[in-house]
Parts: C-alpha cells; sequence; structure tokens
C-alpha cells in the first residue's frame, strides 16, 4: 500500500532539542529497532509502526548491525522499508547505526578495531540501501584495542562521508572525556553518547551526565522501560507474547519478579498523573534537559502511540519526585 506522510508531521507532535551544542535537533522520542523489527517478526508490522513515528514526528530512527534477529535483519528490513516509504523524506530523517557486536567469524568481526567498525559500516549501508548514515556509534569500548584506534575509525567514517556525525554507547565517564578529547583533536566531535538509562538503571547519574554536559555531548537513553518492566505488562506476571516469554530475547523470566513490587508502586503515582506507567517512565528520563532525546521501542502502533503521549505530561512536582526516589531506593 501506497505511503503518504502526513503533512501535519510536524505540527507539534513532537519536540526536539538540541544535541549537545552541536547544530542538530532530534526528537526528544526517536524510535529504536532492537526489538521486533528483525527476520523472526512480521514486516508489515515494522513498517506501519516506521509510518506511524515519522507521521506523528519522530524523525530519528536508531538501528545497530547487530539488530534483529538474526544479527543485520532489522537493518535489511529498515532498508526496504525506506526504499518503499522513506526514500523521499531521507533529508527529515536522522539515522543512526552501530557497530561493537559479534557480527561474524574470526578476528576481524567484533570489538573496536579500523578494520572491523569500517568494514561494518560498509555492510551496514548495503543492508539498509543508503549512501550514508547520519550517525555512526561506537557500540561499546573495546578493551584490547587503543581508544585512538577506534576514534579515528569514527573520524574516518565521517570524512570519507559514510556518516554525518560520531558517536558513542555504553562508554563509562572517563572513557568518554577521553574519546572526546581525541574525536575533537581529529576535528570530529563526539555528537551523543547512548547509554541505557531508565528508572532501574541509573548509573549514568554518578558521573557520566555531568561529563556529557561539561564535553557539549548529547545523551539519547536506550531501554527507558527496562525492556518492558516499567510498563503494565508485569505487573502481575509474565504474558504470553511478552519479550521475557521469548526465548530469544534480552528481558529473562527471573529478572521480572523483583521488579514487580516497583512497578506496582509507581504504577500508582503514574495513575495520579494520568499517565501510563510507560508514560511515566519516559517523561521521568526527560525532566533533565541534558538527555536529548529518549529510544522507545514498540512491538505494536498502539503501544507505540501509548509511549508517544509521554510528551503530554514532561512535569514533574517535588512531591512525585520524592515519592518515586523512595520507591526506587527502597528494598
Amino acid at each position: 500500500m501506497y505511503y503518504t506522510a502526513s503533512p501535519d508531521r510536524y505540527n507539534n507532535h513532537c519536540e526536539y532539542r538540541r544535541c549537545g551544542r552541536s547544530g542538530l535537533k532530534l526528537p526528544v522520542l526517536s524510535l529504536g529497532l532492537w526489538h521486533n523489527f528483525g527476520g523472526v517478526d512480521f514486516f508489515e508490522n515494522g513498517r506501519s509502526m516506521l509510518r506511524y513515528a515519522f507521521d506523528h514526528g519522530v524523525t530519528h530512527f536508531d538501528l545497530a548491525n547487530n539488530y534483529g534477529p538474526p544479527p543485520g535483519s532489522a537493518e535489511e528490513n529498515f532498508g526496504a522499508i525506506f526504499q518503499k516509504d522513506f526514500r523521499s523524506h531521507r533529508d527529515e530523517l536522522i539515522i543512526s547505526t552501530k557497530a561493537g557486536y559479534l557480527m561474524w567469524p574470526g578476528p576481524y568481526g567484533e570489538w573496536g578495531s579500523r578494520k572491523y567498525l569500517l568494514s561494518s559500516l560498509v555492510q551496514s549501508l548495503k543492508r539498509m540501501q543508503l549512501n550514508y548514515v547520519d550517525i555512526f556509534y561506537s557500540h561499546r569500548p573495546d578493551p584490547d584495542t587503543p581508544l585512538e584506534e577506534t576514534m579515528m575509525a569514527l573520524d574516518q567514517a565521517v570524512r570519507s562521508g559514510k556518516a554525518l556525525y560520531a558517536g558513542i554507547s555504553n562508554y563509562p565517564a572517563d572513557m568518554t572525556r577521553e574519546a572526546a578529547a581525541i574525536l575533537r583533536s581529529l576535528g570530529t566531535p563526539c555528537l551523543i553518547h547512548q547509554p541505557k538509562y531508565s528508572m532501574f538503571e541509573r548509573w549514568v547519574e554518578n558521573e557520566l551526565l555531568d561529563t556529557v554536559e561539561k564535553e557539549g555531548i548529547g545523551v539519547i537513553a536506550f531501554s527507558p522501560l527496562a525492556q518492558g518492566l516499567l510498563t503494565d505488562r508485569y505487573l502481575n506476571d509474565i504474558p504470553e507474547g511478552s519479550r521475557a516469554s521469548k526465548s530469544w530475547g534480552f528481558l529473562k523470566p527471573e529478572q521480572v519478579a523483583p521488579a514487580i513490587g516497583k512497578a506496582k508502586a509507581l504504577n500508582e503515582i503514574a495513575l495520579q498523573r494520568e499517565q501510563s506507567l510507560a508514560q511515566m517512565a519516559i517523561a521521568w528520563l526527560l525532566k533533565d534537559q541534558r538527555v536529548t532525546s529518549v529510544l522507545i521501542g514498540a512491538s505494536s502502533v498502539e503501544q507505540l502511540e501509548n509511549n508517544l503521549q509521554a510528551q503530554k505530561n514532561l512535569h514533574f512536582n517535588q512531591d512525585q519526585l520524592n515519592a518515586i526516589e523512595a520507591i526506587l531506593k527502597g528494598g
């Protein structure tokens, strides 16, 4: 079915924030293709979610070479959808991908060497049928490759025209400072850092958020709903079809039980705010202006629609913040 983008897509559907000290703005909610866009998933469902997102002002689609399963299939599916629906809108889109995790056998198929990163980027562009990506990330730090080599590979990706910006993901604060200094010296500033950040995963608050602010780097949080634990899906048990019920998912059943009590208590605050738990969890991240964008995932258009509604109430009063903090720090 032919797709015509909504002419109303930029009319107050989505807020945009400047990414660090760069000239680039990102929507406060971006769509991540980590789950539900792979070869094991229904193609037209992913296509419908991408269309809905763009029609509601979401201009940033985030991928990685290993997204699937199988690895690479999310990029392949996205490429097919892009050609069918979004090719004429390329200049309205921010498309990102990453390299760092295992993609092919042998010593050159993962981590952070120049050989791996640049080879992976060529493969990603081929799968997505693109001439360039807007952001290319080092997906994780490599303990055995000099950081200079990894950052020089990102710099080369930008200078070659295969990427417009360089980013890092899952880097601790000290390595973030060092990576930023190297990239700055090369003339390719670090645009953005993508850490795991949610109410249940707060390591970035210890030092990283202060570091990126000082360095002028934007932040885009992934797993804001803790793989679905911060939604109403797991308030009682593990429903059929959920991430925790799938053998290939990252969320394991043993992770669900300890979170149920806190999720129920948080859900009561969300209801008082006239939000779903997912909406409140997303809004809670965006209360910090250092967070440029939050990566939301979805398994259906309905779920995506629900998450996008988080933007309607991003304000928290002090009593709400105190109550949330008490729940999160409780046993």
